[in-house]
């Protein structure tokens, strides 16, 4: 009986010990959890001195009269309000007019454009899915313009569409002959097709390349069970590639949207500082409106509006896209 008693005791103070470990182990596994974090801990705190430090002195310069007389003490510019939103948005004064225009001429470039790569992009993709020699070759060539820095490809694009001596004129009208004399490309109407095709000549790379990686996760048995069954070409990108590319086209548009209303670089190089009427995109109006005539709440204010734009043109594509996600997957 004695000794029956410590054996009795034992299994007692293993299950305890084994109870109570967790105990002591809990504050290592609480380091293990909070190490991630702890390291994305100082990117997280650059990344919002740099971007949310600045959008919160735009929101407060938006509702100051900060005009050339108080650049050297900003902060002693007096109080306006709402006065720049409501100048921004007097769309029957020459302010909100002009404002207006160039919103219109954003929509219409940005919707082109994004239409544009996305169609090149998407095609290119998927004719590169048939193996032939020189594949790598052209799939490297493809991706030239999205490689290049803009400001060295855009000053090609500038010389390119020179009046007397660019390449686009000597091959349209001394080689073809397609138009009666030699167009002026950077200002008029013509503007806004030479800004078009820069803008899509370096996006669609792009494209190209997010399409492709999502063609990848698309198994090939499918194009031969509809091969077998006597699906063609087309009906197979119909019903196959682009259901599958859903997701990704969805993300591709969104991205491709955003970079396009906020391009300022390709119009800037393109043009200069003011950019001609056709081709007045809001992000070079906005420049234009703080820079040039020195008028920095006014172009806060209209950075401001353009952000909340964005926030609910993006709000409001998620929204429909999440839905119809949904309604696919019944």
């Amino acid at each position: 009986m004695t000794t029956a008693a410590p054996a009795e005791a034992a299994p007692h103070s293993s299950s305890g010990s084994a109870e109570q470990t967790p105990r002591f182990r809990r504050p290592g596994r609480i380091r293990r959890i909070a190490l991630p974090y702890l390291l994305l801990l100082p990117a997280l705190i650059l990344e919002l001195l740099v971007h949310l430090v600045p959008m919160v002195m735009g929101i407060v310069m938006s509702f100051k009269e900060l005009t050339q007389f108080y650049i050297r003490d900003w902060g002693a510019a007096p109080w306006t309000g709402l006065s720049n939103y409501e100048v921004s948005v007097d769309f029957d004064a020459p302010v909100g007019e002009a404002l207006l225009h160039s919103f219109f001429v954003t929509v219409a470039f940005t919707l082109l454009s994004v239409g544009l790569c996305w169609l090149i992009g998407t095609a290119a993709a998927i004719y590169m899915q048939d193996t032939f020699r020189g594949r790598g070759l052209l799939r490297a060539l493809f991706l030239v313009p999205y490689a290049l820095p803009v400001y060295a490809a855009v000053i090609t694009w500038v010389f390119m569409f020179q009046h007397d001596n660019g390449l686009v004129n000597h091959v349209l009208h001394d080689q073809l002959g397609l138009t009666d004399k030699p167009s002026f490309w950077l200002i008029g109407d013509n503007s806004f097709v030479a800004l078009l095709v820069v803008s899509v000549w370096k996006g669609w790379p792009f494209a190209f390349l997010i399409v492709m990686a999502g063609l990848q996760n698309i198994p090939k048995e499918q194009y031969e069970a509809a091969s077998l069954d006597g699906a063609g070409m087309w009906q197979q990108i119909r019903r196959i590639t682009l259901p599958s590319l859903r997701p990704v086209n969805q993300v591709l548009v969104l991205v491709l949207f955003l970079w396009t209303f906020n391009d300022f670089n390709t119009p800037f190089v393109l043009f200069g500082r003011t950019a001609p009427q056709a081709a007045d995109l809001i992000s070079v109006h906005i420049y234009q409106a703080s820079f040039v005539t020195w008028n920095f709440g006014a172009g806060s204010a209209m950075s401001v509006l353009l952000l909340l734009f964005l926030l609910v043109v993006t709000g409001v594509y998620l929204l429909l896209t999440s839905r119809g996600r949904k309604t696919a997957d019944v």
